[in-house]
């Protein structure tokens, strides 16, 4: 079993200190699906970290913080980070 975090927060430490992407600072807060889309998108083109595909990488990294978030995100917030999903395959083509 893993220790937990003294915060008992660890899935915030996953977002900030992922070893698969460097996020632009926050990113899962900014209103513009399409700006949060291309910004994951980079981040996923240019990492060197990653195990996986930057399309799953970066599609990844959104749903895990969505399921993360929970309860606690704003129902805006949350629509938006939807549309974020649907940007990021379209700027991937699949979709």
């Amino acid at each position: 079993m893993t220790p937990r975090t003294t915060s008992g927060n660890w899935s915030a430490i996953v977002s900030k200190e992922s070893s698969a992407l460097d996020l632009d600072a926050g990113v899962f807060t900014w209103d513009d699906p399409k700006r949060i889309a291309q910004s994951l998108k980079c981040s996923a083109d240019s990492s060197t970290r990653r195990k996986t595909t930057p399309f799953r990488a970066a599609m990844s990294m959104l749903v895990f913080y969505i399921n993360r978030a929970g309860a606690h995100l704003d129902e805006n917030q949350k629509r938006v980070l939807e549309q974020a999903k649907d940007e990021l395959r379209t700027l991937y083509g699949k979709g």
